[in-house]
């Protein structure tokens, strides 16, 4: 139960610092997205998203343009999350699954903010049981920061408690960002959006795109 009030005080923390990046709204004329969006950055789209080099399940030195090949979804988490991030990144699976039934396929990405104990094998046991298709992707404590700065997301780790220094929490941001080869970050979704409205919404910025 502790644990669990933990999580939830760390949600809440997490939800605030993401105001200070994050606002609702529309998006400015002239935006071929402008239809598709129901969310805006504050300082504009541009301000999310940009390089990274990281590690996949493989062991590989990969950077974003290996990574976003495809339209991705990515989101940053990690595998020892009680309850969070399973849920979050199996919403997101079930929206690429959705797509892809109707002929769009989309990549899932998962990037750990953990990279104490979420090595690439871990990584490969977590995205094969959530998606056939999810690249996970971790790399030294460095590299993750840097990609957390690039996609402005928050993560913190949490200290374990005495004589349980194996088990411990990570607070982080829980936004999923759809980003496009060429074009970069587009949209992010909220944890309360379900699998179909991801999907509905996720289609409508690839048929921008076109």
């Amino acid at each position: 139960m502790t644990r669990v009030i933990a999580l939830a005080a760390s949600a809440v923390v997490v939800a605030a610092l993401a105001a200070f990046y994050f606002m609702s709204g529309g998006s400015g004329s002239g935006d071929r997205f402008a239809q598709c969006r129901q969310g805006q950055v504050a300082g504009g789209s541009s301000q999310i998203g940009g390089p990274f080099t990281l590690v996949n399940e493989k062991g590989e030195t990969v950077t974003d343009q290996d990574v976003v090949d495809k339209p991705s979804l990515i989101y940053f988490g990690y595998t020892y999350c009680p309850d969070v991030c399973p849920l979050d990144v199996s919403r997101n699976a079930a929206a690429v699954e959705i797509l892809e039934e109707r002929g769009k396929m989309v990549k899932p990405v998962f990037i750990s903010v953990d990279p104490e104990r979420d090595t690439p094998e871990t990584l490969a046991d977590f995205t094969a049981n959530m998606h056939p298709r999810m690249v996970g992707l971790t790399g030294s404590p460095e590299q993750v920061k840097a990609a957390s700065k690039a996609y402005r997301t928050f993560y913190q780790k949490q200290e374990p408690a005495e004589g349980d220094e194996d088990y411990y929490l990570v607070d982080h941001s829980t936004f999923t960002y759809l980003t496009l080869p060429e074009v970069g970050f587009v949209e992010f979704f909220r944890r309360e959006v379900g699998p179909e409205q991801m999907a509905d919404r996720v289609e409508c910025f690839l048929e921008a795109a076109e």
